[in-house]
């Protein structure tokens, strides 16, 4: 039986945590999510995919329903998120670092964006302890097709370094289709990283 599930109307992350909740009340095999905006497609279709489902999507212009199906033999309920974080690794930190605008500091705009775009370009420099990059509010647009660090970005994801960028603010600033780095990301995403991370630092 195909359990379905509703979320149109609902924005970011509350798609993703209702699959999460359906999920954890239950071992399922096969589910539809039904939605009404791109990033909650994004964000389903990664959470599933995470799961061990394989996604396919349909949409019809209005809405889109994300169904998933995995092996009936190998699925056991989600468990809950209240368990301790994995042990850390000993060698490495795990460095999460938010970036909510395309410039650093207040002020001059024109100085804070070229100091942006050093401190982007300069990132390779912490090597294997920069683990997650979190792109918010008009911090998105470096993650976009015209942005002057894109392939600084890029590098760093091929890289191993996770980039996730808010689809919420993607879909504000009428960026979706504009996105050529990092995953679509939500806000149960975001406080994750921050909550399983060594060090956080926000720009």
């Amino acid at each position: 039986m195909i359990k379905k599930i509703d979320c149109r109307t609902l924005q970011c992350p509350q798609p993703v945590l209702k699959t999460k909740e359906a999920l954890e009340q239950q071992a399922v095999a096969e589910l539809s999510v039904v939605v009404d905006n791109d990033a909650a497609v994004e964000n389903v279709s990664r959470f599933l995919n995470f799961q061990g489902f394989e996604v396919s999507v349909d949409s019809d212009g209005i809405s889109s329903t994300v169904s998933g199906k995995r092996d009936a033999e190998k699925i056991k309920p989600l468990e809950t998120t209240n368990s301790q974080p994995a042990p850390k690794d000993k060698e490495y930190q795990k460095i999460l670092i938010i970036i909510s605008s395309e410039h650093i500091g207040k002020g001059d705009d024109d100085l804070g964006g070229k100091l942006m775009i050093n401190f982007v370009k300069t990132l390779k420099e912490m090597g294997s302890d920069l683990w997650r990059l979190v792109f918010l509010n008009h911090g998105v647009k470096l993650c976009t097709d015209k942005s002057k660090v894109l392939e600084e970005i890029q590098t760093l994801e091929e890289s191993g370094v996770d980039v996730l960028v808010c689809g919420a603010c993607l879909t504000h600033l009428e960026l979706m289709d504009k996105k050529k780095a990092g995953q679509t990301t939500n806000m149960l995403d975001v406080i994750t990283s921050m909550q399983i991370a060594d060090k956080v630092i926000n720009l």
